[in-house]
């Protein structure tokens, strides 16, 4: 009993030493560690941001009905708008509930501006997009339709159309990128 004792002792009084570490009161140089800390988590990107919501109606600024109607082979019911600035997402509707195509023009950080083309048009899942000139990205055919992302610098325009051909949505990506002058 007295070797058990002998040998536990020490390992019983680093562990006790241990914990009354754990339990002291914080010193003047925790706080600063955690701040430390909380620095270097809040400047990991978190993502894109989620995809806007149709808020209002409206015209869309950058997309005139007519373009839409003659890429999408559409007629334009109606157009509701996010409350994205300084260009909201266009959501422009065939009849009172089916959207026909949404237009989403992304403007931040180069990385941002990429997790929002990739989350649209994955990679593994698309083939690559390099219009207009200058602008990478995908193009994706879906059950649900097309989707044609592209980005450059810290700009992204993502465009979805229920047709399933994704050379309308390139030309609508094309119309709202000189536009819009980016």
């Amino acid at each position: 009993m007295n070797r058990v004792l002998l040998t536990a002792l020490p390992s019983l009084l680093v562990l006790g030493a241990l914990a009354a570490c754990g339990a002291a009161e914080p010193t003047a140089a925790t706080p600063a560690a955690t701040s430390s800390a909380a620095a270097v988590t809040t400047t990991t990107p978190a993502g894109p941001p989620p995809a806007p919501e149709p808020t209002s109606d409206g015209q869309c600024p950058y997309l005139g009905t007519s373009v839409v109607q003659e890429a999408n082979g559409q007629i334009v019911r109606k157009v509701r708008l996010s409350a994205d600035q300084p260009d909201p997402a266009c959501f422009f509707y065939a009849d009172g509930t089916e959207v026909q195509l949404s237009v989403w023009v992304f403007h931040g950080d180069p990385a941002t501006a990429e997790a929002v083309v990739d989350r649209a048009t994955p990679v593994a899942d698309s083939n690559p997009a390099t219009e207009p000139a200058g602008w990478e990205g995908g193009s994706l055919s879906t059950d649900t339709g097309a989707v044609y992302a592209v980005a450059k610098g810290g700009d992204a325009v993502v465009v979805t159309s229920n047709q399933k051909q994704t050379i309308k949505a390139r030309q609508i990506v094309k119309t709202v990128v000189a536009n819009l002058g980016l």
